[in-house]
């Protein structure tokens, strides 16, 4: 049985559009998380799943310990729900959301913010302050790789935290230290250029490899830096993403690492050669006419990633097999149309299984997803927006 035939049959009876997570793949994608963490403890990114009862049994799984959060007030929503451990993973200057954490004690000891700058702390500090309590701090510290060439120099990563250097960072810690009711709790380092790319090129591979060993280095040092400015050690020290799992645990500076984006397996994860993808999430939609020979067109789908606006931003029909989007259209928000292959016999009512550019993303376009295992839907469950909530 194809993958389209077994998610009709477990499907077939609920209206298009639908969104699905295969239990079996999801299952097996965190136990290879968890077998390339090699014992060190793996956090979970909301953003790339957005499916609270997806949360909760990850977190079941051994191996699997916390979450990262992209959003304070979806960092203080989980934790009044039960997740005792919760990393904002991006900085916020969202006064009400600070306040509302600040407020809840279950909250303050359970959530540790994000910060890279002095006024960011200002605000932390001003919130913590209203409540009479203390608020957790990890300091982003930007874990890109900045070569020279003589004159000249290379950024090679994303534009993320100006905390660079050992020095940077002590100087931001020394800031907090001075300031009542905060605690840095540790430091995190999101090295995109080695997560967050395909191993497709030559050059990327080296790229990586100039990275890790970069990293390898200044992660020790900024760890110290920070630990002698705050006068304690630090419990905490985030690194990787699913692409870099293996590598981020091999530094013993390292106390977990996060992923997400491997638990779904979006198509922009498909070139990786650090794991096997196994498709995890997709999405379901029904062709509504056939308006020439070639050719069909399917309701919805104009789900499109973050990111830069290119061609692998789309998400990819994956069943029938053959089907590929017009690319003077592309996924439309109301209807979809592609290309259909001589050999496929796509008619009016068949359903067209796809697959999203990034984890995560499609989920705030669906009030519920079935989780599929076999051809059977086991359980449907709410989506963070299907439980009224939208974080950014």
């Amino acid at each position: 049985m194809t993958l389209g035939e077994r998610l009709d049959a477990a499907t077939g009876h609920l209206p298009a559009p639908l969104a699905v997570v295969d239990l079996d793949a999801l299952e097996a994608n965190a136990a290879d998380l968890v077998a390339r963490a090699a014992g060190t403890p793996v956090r979970v990114a909301s953003k790339s799943v957005r499916v609270r009862a997806v949360l909760e049994k990850v977190l079941a799984t051994p191996g699997f310990a916390g979450v990262m959060a992209y959003s304070v007030r979806e960092a203080v929503w989980l934790a009044r729900h039960g997740v005792d451990d919760v990393l904002v993973g991006y900085p916020s200057v969202d006064t009400g959301a600070l306040d509302d954490l600040a407020a809840d004690p279950v909250a303050a000891t359970a959530v540790t913010l994000m910060v890279d700058d002095v006024a960011q702390v200002d605000l932390a500090a001003k919130a913590a302050a209203a409540h009479g309590t203390t608020l957790q701090l990890c300091l982003d510290v930007d874990a890109s790789l900045r070569v020279a060439f003589g004159p000249l120099r290379a950024h090679l990563g994303v534009r993320r935290s100006p905390v660079h250097t050992p020095a940077d960072a002590e100087a931001l810690a020394e800031a907090i230290r001075t300031r009542d009711g905060l605690r840095v709790r540790g430091v995190m380092f999101y090295e995109a250029q080695v997560a967050g790319l395909p191993d497709t090129s030559p050059a990327v591979r080296a790229v990586k490899r100039l990275s890790v060993r970069d990293l390898a280095r200044r992660r020790a040092l900024v760890v110290d830096a920070v630990s002698q400015a705050v006068g304690h050690r630090l419990t905490l020290v985030n690194s990787g993403g699913s692409g870099s799992v293996q590598t981020s645990v091999s530094d013993p500076t390292v106390s977990e690492v996060t992923a997400g984006s491997g638990l779904f397996v979006p198509t922009l994860f498909d070139d990786y050669r650090s794991f096997e993808p196994r498709p995890a999430a997709f999405f379901g939609l029904d062709v509504v006419r056939l308006p020439a020979p070639g050719f069909a067109t399917a309701f919805g789908g104009g789900y499109i990633a973050s990111g830069p606006p290119t061609a692998s931003r789309q998400p990819r029909p994956v069943s029938p097999a053959g089907l590929t989007l017009t690319p003077r259209e592309g996924a439309g928000e109301v209807q979809t149309p592609m290309r259909v292959p001589a050999r496929a016999d796509v008619r009016i009512g068949d359903r067209v299984w796809f697959r999203h550019a990034k984890s995560g993303e499609v989920m705030e376009r669906f009030a519920d997803v079935h989780l599929v295992r076999g051809h059977a839907v086991e359980a449907t469950v709410p989506t963070y927006r299907g439980e009224g909530r939208t974080f950014g």
